[in-house]
């Protein structure tokens, strides 16, 4: 295990991609032990990639693509700036509410990110805010799409764990609004020392605002709805997100949308093929590490240690936080999942709480440098250095890593909502 570990880690820092890397190091071990076929290699490869559930995963993907093409982000952000817009930096609010309900549509935070960026940054330039602070609500707020549902972090989990995705999905609801109240409190800290501006409130302007991005904000109600109800699965429900999303900008933008159907479905595949790829190497790596055992002798090294269930989840966190320094969310969940599932559950730990809080770690790692996704996002639509937008999320960072320990603490904070909102019957 020593020897493949370090040629993982030689391969990963020389800066091959996760999916290489992976092969790459089982492959050979494959290829060298004389008592496992080369044919292993292909079949866990596919029989990973073929799950029905993973379908959820590029839905959902292609849905936020056509989402943004269609102009829906910016009535969102109306409606977000109508709504809260006229308290002391309610325009910040704003952007953290638009991050929510854009969450519930694309599950992607980067992607929304880099979509506030292009939105939100100019105005709240326009209305006085520093620089530093739009960059670090636009890319903070951003990592809130990690949670809300339909999240693709906690999808990917659900595969590699076979959790219940719904649980999942719903398990991620309150945390998700805490970190957006956690953030809200500190805009409201900076707003009150920099008396950052308001805008004057106009019931005419909430009222049109809600009517024209009512298309949006009905689309996590029909997609939530379709889980909580037994409707439709995870992936049925990640299809009819496409199918809604299309329907509504062939009616609104007719022809127009044409184009960006077909820019939004490129988008879509080159990420998924990508995405699939990784996973494949992630099925063959699963594959080595239930052949040789080592997720068994992990989690009996680590019981033999006397560790409790939180004192694990502490060590876990901070060596999770650590990696998202050198490795993105999906890397860390694909290396990491496969080890540490078997532990916990040796250690009497939910694991759909222990799917939150990887998510939590990966929704922080997100604006950690040197590899913090959003951080680069908001700099490439913005223009501003990347040291700036870090300074402008760090206070939101702290904020985020008491609203992880508050939810390691109590696990009630995860699990009471898809207990009661969950039947055992779903999937």
């Amino acid at each position: 295990m020593g020897v493949l570990g370090s040629a993982l880690i030689a391969l990963l820092g020389l800066g091959a991609p996760i999916a290489l890397a992976l092969i790459a190091v089982t492959v050979g071990f494959i290829l060298y032990d004389p008592l496992l076929s080369e044919s292993a290699i292909f079949r866990s490869f596919f029989s990973f990639v073929n799950k029905y559930t993973l379908m959820a995963i590029p839905f959902f993907i292609y849905a936020g693509f056509l989402m943004e093409r269609t102009g829906l982000i910016a009535k969102l952000f109306r409606f977000a700036d109508a709504l809260v817009g006229w308290v002391p930096g309610g325009f910040a609010y704003a952007t953290i509410l638009a991050a929510v309900m854009f969450g519930a549509i694309s599950g992607s935070s980067t992607a929304m990110a880099a979509a506030m960026g292009v939105v939100a940054y100019p105005e709240m330039i326009k209305r006085g805010y520093p620089k530093w602070m739009a960059a670090g609500v636009i890319a903070t707020g951003g990592g809130i799409a990690i949670l809300i549902p339909p999240s693709i972090t906690l999808i990917l989990y659900g595969v590699l764990t076979d959790e219940s995705i719904v649980k999942l999905f719903f398990a991620g609801v309150i945390p998700g609004l805490m970190l957006a109240l956690s953030d809200a409190a500190i805009v409201l800290t900076m707003a009150l020392i920099t008396k950052l501006p308001a805008a004057n409130f106009s019931w005419r302007e909430l009222r049109d605002a809600a009517i024209d991005a009512l298309p949006a904000l009905l689309m996590p109600v029909f997609v939530l709805g379709a889980l909580y109800g037994g409707v439709l699965t995870p992936t049925e429900a990640g299809a009819g997100a496409c199918a809604y999303a299309m329907i509504y900008g062939l009616l609104s933008l007719r022809r127009k949308f044409v184009p960006e159907i077909i820019a939004a479905t490129e988008r879509a595949v080159n990420l998924t093929a990508i995405l699939f790829f990784l996973l494949g190497g992630v099925g063959i790596f699963q594959f080595l590490l239930a052949n040789q055992g080592w997720p068994q002798d992990i989690a009996s090294w680590v019981t033999g240690m006397g560790l409790s269930p939180f004192g694990f989840l502490a060590v876990l966190m901070v060596v999770l936080l650590a990696l998202s320094m050198f490795l993105t969310g999906v890397a860390i969940l694909v290396l990491v999942v496969p080890i540490v599932y078997p532990v916990a559950l040796s250690l009497g730990i939910d694991p759909i709480h222990l799917g939150v809080l990887f998510a939590l770690c990966i929704e922080m790692g997100a604006v950690i440098p040197p590899v913090g996704l959003n951080l680069f996002a908001v700099s490439g639509t913005t223009g501003v250095p990347v040291t700036t937008v870090m300074r402008g999320s760090f206070p939101f960072l702290c904020s985020d890593g008491c609203v992880l320990f508050l939810c390691m603490l109590f696990p009630i904070l995860t699990l009471w909502l898809p207990n009661i909102a969950v039947q055992s019957v779903f999937n």
